[in-house]
């Protein structure tokens, strides 16, 4: 794997995601800002052994363990002035802690689960080529049996809801926000369908 090409993937991949769209400061060098906010992701998600390549690399995720992927106040302190700085600015810090606020009180407070904080696939690999998303899907679907732990995912796509629903997803909350987007908040309970993976 090398990692700056993960970095750039990762980069231009939220470029077309609706949440990272909408926190990263537009004017300037926003390209800069996607990558810095892409190596902060990659970095975080090999630290925490969460991050999922496909086969080719082409298809890339984020999936946290709840457990496992605290990090210290301090560090998380630094962290996040870094990215208010170096991606958000000033002007929406109230509203997205508000919004991050919010997704997180979606998930259990003390219970461990997965969280799929980033999924996606570059450009190149999309349509024809299906079989990295069934390669990723099957890597997430793996992992929930694995430790028996429920997944949980949100997105602004209702296509995408369609497509998770399909994998075993159930749709179990919609958010209408304040500036008229839509969220839905997806959980994968690995109890329900026992059938199809080995532990």
């Amino acid at each position: 794997m090398d990692k700056e090409v993960i970095i750039d993937r990762v980069a231009e991949i939220l470029k077309e995601t609706p949440a990272s769209m909408q926190i990263v400061k537009k004017g300037g060098d926003r390209d800069a800002r996607f990558k810095y906010l892409a190596r902060h992701m990659v970095e975080k998600a090999i630290a925490k052994d969460a991050l999922i390549l496909s086969s080719n690399e082409m298809g890339i995720a984020i999936v946290l363990r709840n457990s496992t992927s605290k990090t210290g106040f301090f560090k998380e302190t630094i962290e996040n002035i870094k990215l208010v700085l170096n991606v958000t600015g000033f002007k929406n810090v109230s509203t997205i802690l508000k919004n991050q606020k919010y997704i997180k009180n979606q998930r259990p407070a003390n219970e461990d689960y997965l969280y799929c904080w980033f999924w996606g696939i570059s450009k190149d690999a999309r349509g024809a080529d299906t079989q990295v998303g069934k390669e990723m899907k099957d890597e997430f679907l793996r992992r929930a049996h694995l430790y028996n732990l429920p997944l949980y995912a949100e997105t602004q796509t209702r296509r995408n809801t369609i497509v998770y629903q399909k994998f075993g997803f159930d749709l179990f909350h919609t958010w209408e926000r304040e500036d008229g987007k839509t969220m839905y908040f997806m959980k994968y309970d690995p109890t329900k369908h026992e059938d199809k993976y080995t532990k």
